[in-house]
């Protein structure tokens, strides 16, 4: 297992009239955690996508526990439980500063071949860098 957090403080624009989140952007959230998780691996999107291969999310589940307010600052915690195969699935909890746990989700996302936009397996150089988190 691979597990990767970082922080995102919420906007105003991502609450409701209530002052908490709308649901809709705890997706916005798990984009911050996965692309983060990527990006800790020294890999990014934008070089996944420069090599001819996109990642759009097949499936998305969330659970709302709490609600997350504006101005607070949230740890999103992503987790990669699966070696990647032709899809890669993401599980996500998202935290208030006091630890609360706010959300749970999870998005898969399949890698496409974007000249054939046929699915693909994951690059090599990718998978070459989760190999010591599953055996």
């Amino acid at each position: 297992m691979y597990t990767f957090e970082t922080k995102v403080r919420v906007r105003y624009a991502e609450t409701d009239q209530m002052g908490y989140v709308y649901y809709g952007n705890y997706a916005t959230f798990y984009e911050v955690g996965r692309v983060e998780l990527f990006r800790s691996l020294g890999f990014s999107y934008k070089a996944l996508e420069d090599s001819g291969i996109m990642l759009p999310v097949l499936e998305l589940q969330s659970r709302f526990l709490k609600p997350a307010k504006y101005d607070e600052e949230i740890t999103v915690k992503a987790f990669l439980k699966e070696k990647p195969s032709v899809k890669i699935r993401f599980d996500y909890e998202l935290f208030n500063k006091g630890g609360e746990l706010l959300n749970t989700g999870n998005t898969t996302l399949v890698f496409v071949d974007m000249k054939r936009n046929k699915p693909c397996m994951a690059p090599a150089d990718f998978l070459a860098r989760l190999q010591g988190y599953f055996d």
